[in-house]
Order: C-alpha cells, then sequence, then structure tokens
C-alpha cells in the first residue's frame, strides 16, 4: 500500500491549522493592519502581562527575531513598551501599553466571533476535535 499524504495525520493537522491561521489573520490584519507575529506577540502580554522576549518567544512558537521585529512595529506603533529586565538587563520584558489594551479590547471581540464562526461551522465535531487538540497539546514534543 503507497503512502497517502492526504491521510496522514500531521499533514491535515498542519493544513487545517494554516488555513485556520490565515482565515483569522484576514480579520486582525483588516481590523488593526497586523502580522501574525505582531498578534501573538500582542495577545501573548494581553494574557499574561509584561514579559520577556525570551518567555514570548518560547509560548508564541516564533523564533526569537520574529518576536524581537514584531516588538520593534508594535513599540512603533506605540501598543507596547519594552523595558530592561530588573535582574538580568540582557533580558529586554515587554509589556501593553494603554493604547495596546484598547487595541486588544477591539480585537478580543474578534478572536470571540471568529471563534464562534468556527464552532458553528464543526457543529457536532467541535467537543471531539477540542478534545483531541488538547491530548495533542499536553503531549507537548514528548515522544
Amino acid at each position: 500500500m503507497a503512502f497517502n499524504l492526504d491521510q496522514f495525520l500531521p499533514y491535515r493537522l498542519s493544513v487545517a491549522a494554516a488555513q485556520v491561521s490565515r482565515r483569522f489573520a484576514g480579520r486582525y490584519a483588516a481590523e488593526a493592519g497586523l502580522t501574525v507575529p505582531e498578534w501573538r506577540v500582542l495577545a501573548h502580554l494581553y494574557h499574561s502581562g509584561a514579559v520577556s522576549v525570551r518567555d514570548i518567544n518560547v509560548r508564541v512558537n516564533l523564533d526569537k527575531s520574529m518576536v524581537s521585529r514584531a516588538a520593534s512595529r508594535l513599540q512603533e506603533a506605540g501598543w507596547v513598551r519594552k523595558s530592561e529586565n530588573d535582574t538580568d538587563r540582557r533580558l529586554v520584558v515587554l509589556e501593553l501599553t494603554a493604547e495596546g489594551r484598547a487595541l486588544m479590547t477591539r480585537l478580543t471581540r474578534v478572536a470571540e466571533d471568529f471563534q464562534a464562526e468556527l464552532l458553528k461551522e464543526l457543529g457536532s465535531d467541535a467537543e471531539g476535535i477540542d478534545r483531541a487538540l488538547t491530548k495533542i497539546i499536553a503531549k507537548g514534543g514528548a515522544d
């Protein structure tokens, strides 16, 4: 039997994730002109508060250089403030400004609307997909 890429679960998960990500990226790009890395940095800061670039890098699955470039653009736009870590001067700490928090309040509504649309599209399959994704994510990179 030949290998069937279209039935290979890792491939299908990757394709589905990319499609959903592109669809959602169109929403926040239209609302605020953000790129994927910029959205991920903002969303993480909104969720976690002030954190280092290194922490964001690990959490949002982006290269440190991509996080740094996104943070610089967000700082220029007035949505993020950079400062040095009090205990380790090598670490750059990022936090949302008041304008950044206001933007994320707007974008949270966009995200919630998008999620509601996705859940409606998935219908009764949504709960099973959520359970399966939770298992995969919980397993992490362990073999």
